[in-house]
């Protein structure tokens, strides 16, 4: 009988912490994760602390993944409200007693800096979920508006900082969770219409709305310039046209399997703007090249499409919500950081999750993520 009184082991302890993690969804972050500190070592070794930084960053983010993954989907429920109304509060007072740095107000004080809009990439559709989770089986038109009512608020906020980057990020989030509610085609199908539209105008309008005594309603000077760029950068090769054409020419360069490992030239003589950030993909594809690129790809599709499966078999309305919105957000975060640097988006502030060098991103991406294998785990105990 004495086996009775046998304590367990360690790993009999920590095992069930493991229990249910989802292994196509690991295997993805791991392979973009490893990416990351490879391109990070060639374009940042000799950028200060670059590279020890995105290694730390990268090992937080797996602390965040972890921690989050133990947290059931309805205790995150829970935080849906606290967290959207604390993050909108500190917009409002970034708005009025925040920190300006080149034209931008968009961090606060707070005993560390911090920049609020960072915590509505997970607070916004959180709350959507909620909300929609609350009214699951009857929704009607008015739950929508006051939906977008929610969504209009922080997004409002966070584009008057003037950060269009964060707000794009922000808005797409929210709009997931809308979209995957059950909002009608009938609606969103007048708005792409629309949107088209409009970017056919100012394509074939270009000449006379990019003279610079035009002036656009909404958007400020600097946001003008960054699309009329996009349109025709070489009117200025020097100067707004500078990010968009040498991310063209180090993407170009590096042909089918790229320069080599630590071997481009339009990265470390510094012809690349923001190459551990915000254009860190051009580094990538000249010293990796097309295959390299191909490789990166295969990561983000994987971790994608896992994660619109998990989305597809969550148990509840609230994780299938949080689970497409996350995916779904990350699939943005790609989307637009790669168009920008490869000259079909302008240049915006977004990074490339895993590979971009940014302590508050990866916290962010951790997250998201630790979410999804929370969601997955509790499919997997359910169906156990």
């Amino acid at each position: 009988m004495s086996h009775v009184f046998d304590k367990p082991s360690l790993w009999q302890r920590i095992k069930p912490w493991f229990a249910g993690f989802d292994l196509p969804l690991s295997l993805a972050i791991l392979w973009l994760m490893v990416l990351g500190l490879i391109c990070m070592y060639s374009a940042g070794y000799d950028s200060g602390t670059r590279f020890p930084d995105h290694l730390r960053n990268t090992f937080l983010s797996i602390g965040i993944i972890f921690v989050v993954a133990q947290i059931p989907p309805q205790r995150m429920m829970a935080l849906a409200i606290p967290l959207y109304t604390l993050g909108v509060t500190l917009l409002v007072a970034t708005a009025v007693f925040g920190i300006t740095r080149k034209g931008a107000t968009r961090w606060l004080n707070v005993g560390v800096v911090i920049q609020p809009s960072e915590l509505l990439k997970i607070a916004m559709p959180l709350m959507l979920a909620w909300w929609f989770q609350k009214r699951e089986g009857q929704l009607r038109l008015p739950d929508f508006i006051a939906a977008f009512a929610l969504l209009t608020v922080p997004v409002g906020l966070v584009a008057k900082q003037p950060d269009l980057g964060t707000a794009i990020l922000v808005l797409s989030a929210g709009l997931y969770v809308i979209f995957f509610a059950g909002l009608s085609w009938r609606l969103i199908i007048p708005a792409f219409v629309v949107g088209a539209a409009a970017i056919t105008a100012v394509v074939m309008t270009e000449d006379q709305i990019c003279q610079p005594e035009a002036k656009w309603p909404v958007l400020r000077e600097y946001q003008k310039n960054r699309i009329c760029t996009l349109l025709d950068p070489s009117k200025d090769p020097l100067g707004k046209g500078f990010h968009i054409i040498q991310g063209e020419i180090a993407i170009g360069s590096g042909g089918m399997t790229g320069k080599g490992f630590m071997k481009g030239t339009q990265t470390h003589l510094e012809f690349i703007p923001e190459r551990t950030t915000d254009f860190i993909f051009a580094a990538f594809g000249e010293e990796f090249g097309l295959f390299g690129a191909l490789g990166l790809l295969v990561g983000f599709t994987a971790l994608i499409l896992r994660g619109l499966f998990i989305a597809s078999d969550a148990p509840t309305l609230f994780s299938r919500l949080m689970a497409g919105a996350v995916t779904l957000s990350f699939f943005t975060y790609v989307f637009v950081n790669m168009g920008m640097v490869s000259g079909i988006l302008p240049v915006v502030g977004v990074p490339l999750p895993f590979i971009s060098y940014g302590g508050t991103a990866m916290v962010t991406l951790g997250v998201g993520l630790g979410l999804l294998m929370s969601i997955s785990k509790s499919r997997r105990l359910i169906q156990s």
